[in-house]
């Protein structure tokens, strides 16, 4: 089914939590309040460098918290509501925009145009309905972010869930932190570890343009 560019977004946050309001010992490093990441720029609507989801979601993404809390462990969030506006920004970026400065980085093997065919940057994202993350696991013993074996956004067949080359390691790792998100509800993606979804969201049809920001959340 083709895009619908002309439905507006909607704008009401009332359906939306601060997730350090609601998830104790959450860790964020909101990558696209920053320029480390993939365009190199801060991204459109990104206000505040906090995280925000659906409240179905949010109560999810707890559960999984205390789970591998008692494990030793702490969920790093990198990305999660996402506007609309933002990913128009991408989608801009990928198809009119010759800057490449952050390639070595995040996509050193592919260029612009295959991320979107390949899947690592959607023309309309789930995480634009409210209840998709991307997120790691963090140990508390060490303050590191568990080896992933690639890091977050790095888009390439390592980032592959299931990809092999990685070590015993890194791939149990990875499966520690996908079965935890699976027992609660979310849904994995084939090219990124990194990234879930709510497999009962609330808004499946409904993309928000409201800016990543606790004022405008708690107006």
């Amino acid at each position: 089914m083709p895009i619908d560019f002309t439905k507006k977004p909607a704008m009401d946050p009332s359906g939306f939590v601060l997730l350090a309001d609601f998830i104790p010992h959450i860790v964020q490093e909101i990558r696209y309040y920053s320029t480390y990441n993939f365009i190199g720029d801060r991204i459109d609507g990104y206000e505040e460098p906090c995280a925000l989801l659906t409240i179905e979601a949010a109560r999810a993404l707890k559960d999984v918290s205390s789970e591998v809390f008692v494990q030793g462990f702490l969920l790093k969030v990198f990305d999660a509501y996402r506007p609309a506006g933002a990913v128009r920004q991408f989608v801009l970026w990928g198809i009119e925009d010759q800057d490449i400065r952050m390639k070595p980085y995040f996509y050193p093997e592919l260029e612009k145009q295959e991320l979107f065919a390949k899947g690592y940057i959607a023309k309309q994202s789930s995480h634009s309905r409210g209840s998709a993350v991307d997120l790691t696991l963090l140990d508390m013993r060490t303050g590191r972010e568990l080896d992933m074996g690639s890091p977050f956004d790095l888009f390439s067949e390592i980032s592959h869930p299931d990809c092999r080359t990685i070590t015993d390691e890194q791939f149990e790792n990875r499966m520690t932190l996908r079965n935890a998100m699976l027992r609660h509800g979310f849904q994995p993606i084939d090219c990124e570890w990194w990234h879930f979804s709510l497999a009962d969201e609330p808004y499946p049809d409904t993309y928000f343009e409201f800016p990543v920001s606790a004022r405008y959340l708690r107006k």
